[in-house]
């Protein structure tokens, strides 16, 4: 089989499943031309883990990239390293600095354009300091005795990607690299992080709010605060009234909605005729009240979980459907197998062990975090059932379809129960569980004596 032409993998940060499925997915492009995977799980909860289990097909206590280590093993090839063994330059170009050299994951890759170091900002500064705030580091700088350090101004630069949409200004970076290496006759390898679906969600060309009181724009501000700051975990006080959870949600759906057009159009661009791969996914998805929880970190829920992935083949027109649970982290797999090297699973072979297994950690916030967030939680997908154990306790819901906050909540199972030993019933699958859980389990012992 031929190795493709070029390669992109494309991430909308934080997307959620069904912002991209609101009305159909309505990228006629995308659409005609894709392998669309509608029960696809990242396998974590923010980019650091589910964008490292992308890079190395591994689960996250295998990585090791978490909410604590905050690094990528260093003894373990990337996505990068093994494309450039293929013969593949390889670029990132990027709106989010978590994908840089801050937690390894620049690794692999010949360049890494910063979206933030090309684009003309279109917010005032005191603006994007006023975005970048919401930072408890940004503002323990602002408080010290060297407010105007290199780090606060690199803060007010990556704030043009929190308050300015940047999605052309990637495309176009990648255009115009595809040209170069097109003269050059040189594949490549494209890894491109899109930010306007993450927080504060884009809703405008620039920042801006939604609420049509000053009540509601009051209210959205502090709800937004609250979130990019998590106080939950450390004081007693309330999350996040549900009202205003649900116009974050919406916040999410208006920035997929602005950059779908553009986005559908860039796909065409680089896949039609070109004889190149390309695959669109998210690396996770955000909470706005599933399981009680919100945003980042701790949670195994549908809403941080669940994410949009299309895989675009070369030569176009083979639009499918699979409908069976599977993990992002088998894109790599998948990669590797269109690049030549064969693969036991993938995305697309042996079901049995592409199904979805997401893990994640407690958040080590501020060092004070309190005792009732401090736990580990590790999640697979069997018979139509989603199986999680929290620290020490098992509990089970059912996989409904449901989106948004209906999704049903986690009910704790019988004491002893392990549902790996009782219910799965393939063995292969039962073993490969159960190895997997006894080595989260280390992580985990580790992570908690922190």
């Amino acid at each position: 089989m031929e190795k493709p032409k070029h390669i992109f993998l494309i991430v909308a940060d934080s997307l959620r499943k069904d912002s991209v499925y609101q009305n159909g997915v309505d990228m006629p492009y995308l659409e005609a031309n894709s392998i669309q995977f509608t029960q696809a799980r990242s396998s974590a909860c923010w980019t650091l883990p589910a964008t490292s289990c992308m890079f190395t097909g591994l689960n996250v206590h295998e990585h090791r990239a978490d909410t604590h280590t905050r690094r990528l093993r260093s003894d373990i090839p990337t996505l990068a390293d093994k494309m450039k063994e293929k013969g593949y330059k390889t670029i990132q170009v990027t709106a989010n600095p978590v994908t840089t050299d801050i937690f390894g994951l620049d690794r692999g890759f010949d360049e890494v354009h910063k979206v933030w170091k090309i684009v003309t900002p279109k917010l005032k500064k005191t603006m994007r300091l006023l975005l970048s705030i919401g930072k408890p580091r940004v503002r323990k700088m602002l408080f010290s005795k060297d407010v105007i350090s290199d780090k606060l101004s690199e803060d007010l630069e990556v704030a043009t990607c929190w308050g300015q949409n940047t999605h052309l200004d990637n495309f176009n970076k990648v255009r115009q690299l595809i040209e170069e290496n097109d003269a050059k006759n040189q594949p490549c390898f494209f890894f491109i992080n899109l930010m306007e679906t993450h927080f504060p969600y884009h809703v405008a060309d620039t920042f801006g709010l939604t609420g049509k009181s000053l009540w509601e724009k009051t209210m959205e501000t502090i709800t937004l605060f609250k979130i990019v700051n998590q106080n939950f975990l450390i004081n007693n006080h309330r999350v996040i009234d549900q009202k205003y959870a649900d116009l974050i949600y919406q916040r999410q759906m208006t920035s997929y909605q602005i950059i779908k057009n553009d986005l559908n159009q860039f796909v065409k661009d680089i896949h039609q005729d070109k004889d190149s791969l390309v695959v669109f996914c998210a690396d996770h998805g955000d909470n706005f009240g599933e399981q009680d929880w919100y945003y980042h970190f701790s949670n195994v829920n549908d809403g941080g979980n669940r994410v949009p992935l299309f895989w675009l083949p070369p030569g176009g027109q083979v639009a499918k459907t699979i409908d069976t649970p599977v993990s992002s982290r088998f894109m790599y797999h998948s990669l590797m197998e269109a690049i030549g090297e064969e693969q036991t699973t993938t995305l697309f072979k042996n079901e049995e062990f592409n199904f979805p297994l997401t893990q994640s950690f407690w958040y080590k916030h501020r060092g004070v975090t309190r005792d009732k967030y401090r736990y580990n939680q590790f999640m697979f997908i069997d018979n139509n059932m989603r199986f999680v154990k929290r620290n020490s306790d098992w509990m089970s819901a059912p996989i409904t379809g449901a989106q948004y906050h209906n999704e049903p909540f986690f009910e704790a199972m019988s004491e002893g129960t392990n549902p790996i030993l009782e219910l799965v019933k393939d063995t292969e699958k039962r073993n490969y569980l159960l190895e997997k859980e006894k080595e989260f389990d280390v992580f985990s012992s580790e992570i908690r004596i922190q």
